[in-house]
C-alpha cells in the first residue's frame, strides 16, 4: 500500500484516508498481512490527526486567552422587551 507522506496530507485528507481504512477493515475481507499494514497506517494517521487537533486547540486557546470571560444571563439571552401591546 503506497501511502502519501504523512507530512503532505491535510487534516481532512488524513481523516478521509483513515475512514477508508476503517471501512475496509470492517468488511473483514482483506488478507491478514494487508490488514496489519492498514492498521499500522491507520495508527500513523490517527497520531497525525490528534497532533493537528491539539495544535489547533492551542492556537484557539491563545487567540481567545484575553477574550474568554463569564457572561451574564442577559448577555446569553438578549431578548429585549418590546411593547407587547402593539
Amino acid at each position: 500500500m503506497a501511502a502519501p507522506s504523512k507530512k503532505s496530507l491535510s487534516f481532512e485528507a488524513a481523516l478521509a484516508e483513515l475512514e477508508g481504512i476503517v471501512g475496509a477493515m470492517e468488511t473483514g475481507k482483506i488478507p491478514l498481512d494487508e490488514a496489519l499494514a492498514r492498521y499500522q497506517r491507520g495508527v500513523e494517521l490517527l497520531r497525525d490527526c490528534n497532533a493537528t487537533l491539539r495544535a489547533a486547540e492551542q492556537k484557539v486557546a491563545i487567540l481567545e486567552a484575553d477574550s474568554l470571560r463569564d457572561m451574564s444571563p442577559s448577555e446569553l439571552n438578549p431578548v429585549r422587551n418590546v411593547d407587547s401591546d402593539a
